[in-house]
């Protein structure tokens, strides 16, 4: 229902479709990134395997970062602090919030992501191919 670079379109995807990202023992489904959405945010779902690591610790210099969990429970590091966010456990995190993400249970886990504003899948080749490489 949507064509690239054409904003004035609705998407319209169902579970599991978008572009999908795989990224060792996590998984990103991005849903409507800058093409859509004129560069106003990226939306993606980031799914975890059982007991896995996310990104690893970072932080965006000027982007703000919200996630909403899905499913399971994804563990957030906000600063120096981790929190287990249930399903249903909505977060925002500033610019310049250094964070991180991981699956610490034995079941699936993942959150919905708005990165803001977007642009955000333009690192998504690279980072795939860190973890072809190192992980």
């Amino acid at each position: 229902m949507k064509h690239k670079n054409d904003q004035t379109v609705p998407i319209v995807l169902t579970n599991g479709q978008g572009r999908v990202y795989n990224c060792g023992t996590m998984t990103a489904i991005f849903k409507a990134d800058e093409n859509e959405t004129s560069a106003k945010y990226s939306i993606s779902e980031w799914w975890l395997a059982p007991n896995s690591d996310g990104p690893g610790p970072h932080a965006h210099e000027e982007n703000d970062e919200v996630f909403y969990v899905l499913e399971g429970t994804v563990s957030f590091l906000v600063g120096d602090q981790w929190i287990d966010a249930d399903k249903g456990t909505f977060l925002r995190i500033p610019a310049k919030t250094t964070h991180d993400f991981k699956n610490k249970t034995g079941n699936k886990a993942g959150a919905l992501n708005f990165f803001i504003p977007g642009g955000f899948e333009r690192n998504m080749p690279s980072i795939v191919k860190w973890f072809e490489d190192n992980k």
